[in-house]
């Protein structure tokens, strides 16, 4: 990867579990970056379900298995910068937050879905 770390998605309670995260989904990531122009800064990467819970996260959430992760996101400019390179480069999942937009790659969830979060 061109701009991250596994260290950036691991759970807080799991050293190394960064290393958990689907390869093709942080390549697809690193490519979002690249397009963006703009750092990402990673709230939320893998996680266990300990941590999962500990955050109110859905029980069969997509960071449990490596396919998600939540971005930071501190204005608007940003997060359309944002979701406008994870959409180029072919993401097709994503949540919509004041706070972050969480992007996931899970291929056994629905396909072509954005929401928001309350």
């Amino acid at each position: 990867m061109k701009y991250f770390k596994h260290a950036e998605f691991d759970s807080p309670d799991f050293p190394d579990s960064g290393n958990n995260m689907d390869s093709s989904f942080l390549s697809m990531l690193d490519n979002a970056r690249e397009v963006a122009g703009i750092p990402f800064r990673i709230n939320s990467g893998f996680r266990t379900p300990k941590h999962n819970a500990k955050v109110g996260g859905k029980e069969n959430s997509s960071h449990l298995r490596g396919f998600a992760a939540d971005i930071h996101i501190s204005n608007s400019s940003d997060r359309y910068d944002i979701l406008s390179a994870l959409l180029s480069v072919g993401f097709n999942r994503i949540g919509i937050a004041k706070t972050f937009i969480h992007v996931d790659a899970d291929p056994i969830k629905t396909k072509n879905v954005i929401w928001t979060y309350a």
